[in-house]
């Protein structure tokens, strides 16, 4: 019952809002109408998903604070960079995606490059979410349900209210699903504490004794070059991202999406521990069983935990919130990398395609990308939060230097751009490959400063030998067309 209940729900929300659909821009980022709340909503719900319930949790109880800096640490201070440094840039240039702005500032062939490697990034992703999903069927249904078959079914269930209604959808969905998740997950930190001698504080202060607590790793130059490189992953690799510049463009001003994405980023931080805190209780109230199911699959525990210590009431609320908060984070995620392939690759083979046939791409597109991540997830070995971590790596290396140099460096050029993308995406590529983890210096750290090298050099040096042809200033170009759209909106947002 509880599984029709979400299913319904999240297509009925789906098909309401797909009445609200009425062009591409509806449908990619909801015809930029959301109010705060509605943004502050669908920040905290992009990123309260699969890896922020089973995947952060199971790891906080294996490796303490020091083994989660890459999410909710850099995750959260992603979404509060991107708001109050890069939202009021990119919401003025009233574009659809971050491919559109990599071709305004640079040139065709980078916005295909930057493109494909966003669009890359968000598969592994996705398959956590949707990997996520099938572990949820398979628990709530005592095995009856496989976890293959569950994938298969959380991908159908996603894929039918994202493709109806788009952004509309996913927003309104999330508005929704973030009250039920946090509700849920709340109840059932309390019950639990109820559970454990001396409540939550006897909880607390025993992660502490265990040294779950510590944050920073020891004095060691390398352990901190490993420490840095995480956390580095997620806060910059994630800016260059769809689903984080979509909240951007979907709120009504700028001022909306500068406090919507703080907001969400601010609750997301703080309500990510809670099932930390739920997670590691389970290991205080059976410690024999789950001690072993750590050694098994950690992912397990949670759910474990609601299923045998808990009241039917509490199950619940508890796999309605689950469901509820990763159905939230696939839509979004599996909606960002379809637009911006169907914008910024497909659209410039066909640059006459009408306004509803771009959206009949938008929606094929969204179907591809969810048969490629369905089969991700189906094939994936790798845990919830692996999948998740390792997906920013590549933007990270490739995507996030022509990006910020793009905005606040005007002497940034196209032929920095590209050497930016193709030494930090190499470097990166051969170290993972040739040294992997035995590399004393994270892949993406060494592909992060190979990408900054090759937009200083690809852009000064030409200019310096006198190689520079002068012309128009792109980046004054951007401006001019940023203050166009500023006006244009102005009788918009007057009204």
């Amino acid at each position: 019952m509880l599984l029709w209940f979400v299913i319904l729900y999240s297509v009925g929300i789906g098909l309401f809002a797909a009445t609200r659909v009425h062009n591409a821009k509806d449908f990619a980022v909801a015809g930029r109408r959301l109010p705060l709340p509605v943004v502050t909503a669908t920040v905290f719900a992009t990123w309260f998903g699969a890896e922020a319930v089973f995947g952060v949790s199971a790891t906080f109880v294996k490796d303490g604070l020091g083994g989660v800096v890459a999410d909710p640490f850099g995750s959260s201070m992603c979404l509060i960079i991107a708001g109050l440094i890069f939202s009021r840039y990119l919401y003025k240039l009233n574009i659809l995606t971050l491919g559109d702005f990599y071709r305004m500032r640079y040139n065709r062939t980078v916005e295909v490059l930057t493109t494909i490697c966003i669009v890359l990034s968000y598969l592994g992703w996705v398959a956590a979410q949707i990997k996520a999903l099938g572990l949820i069927f398979y628990v709530v249904t005592d095995g009856a349900v496989s976890q293959e078959a569950g994938m298969i079914l959380g991908a159908a269930i996603v894929l039918s209210y994202t493709i109806f209604g788009g952004m509309f959808s996913v927003a309104i969905l999330d508005f929704v699903q973030m009250a039920v998740s946090m509700g849920g997950l709340l109840f059932i930190a309390w019950t639990v504490s109820g559970k454990v001698g001396g409540g939550a504080t006897a909880v607390i202060g025993h992660a502490a004794e265990a040294g779950k607590l510590k944050f920073f790793p020891d004095p060691d130059p390398w352990l901190w070059l490993t420490f840095l490189g995480t956390w580095m992953t997620m806060m910059l690799g994630s800016i260059p991202q769809q689903d984080v510049f979509q909240r951007v463009t979907s709120a009504k001003s700028a001022t909306i999406a500068l406090w919507g994405s703080v907001l969400g980023a601010s609750i997301y931080f703080c309500f990510t521990f809670v099932p930390m805190f739920i997670a590691y209780s389970a290991t205080l109230i059976d410690p024999g069983m789950f001690g072993e199911l750590l050694q098994k699959d950690s992912q397990l525990v949670l759910p474990t935990l609601v299923l045998q210590h808990t009241p039917v009431f509490a199950q619940v609320l508890f796999f309605g919130a689950v469901l509820s908060a990763i159905m939230s984070c696939s839509s979004a995620t599996l909606l960002a990398p379809s637009v911006t392939f169907a914008e910024n690759v497909v659209r410039g083979f066909y640059p006459d395609m009408g306004d509803k046939t771009f959206l009949r791409v938008m929606r094929g597109c969204l179907v591809g990308f969810a048969c490629m991540v369905l089969v991700v997830a189906l094939k994936s070995e790798a845990s919830i939060f692996k999948m998740v971590e390792n997906a920013y790596k590549v933007t990270l290396a490739e995507a996030f230097v022509p990006l910020a140099a793009g905005i606040f460096w005007r002497r940034a050029t196209t032929q920095g751009a590209l050497a930016a993308i193709f030494g930090g995406l190499l470097s990166w590529v051969m170290i993972e490959v040739l040294i992997g983890e035995a590399s004393p210096v994270p892949p993406q750290l060494i592909g992060l400063g190979v990408s900054l090298l090759g937009m200083l050099a690809g852009s000064l040096l030409p200019q310096w030998v006198g190689h520079h042809q002068p012309g128009q200033d792109p980046h004054a170009i951007l401006h001019h067309h940023a203050a166009a759209q500023t006006h244009h909106a102005e009788p918009e947002h007057r009204h």
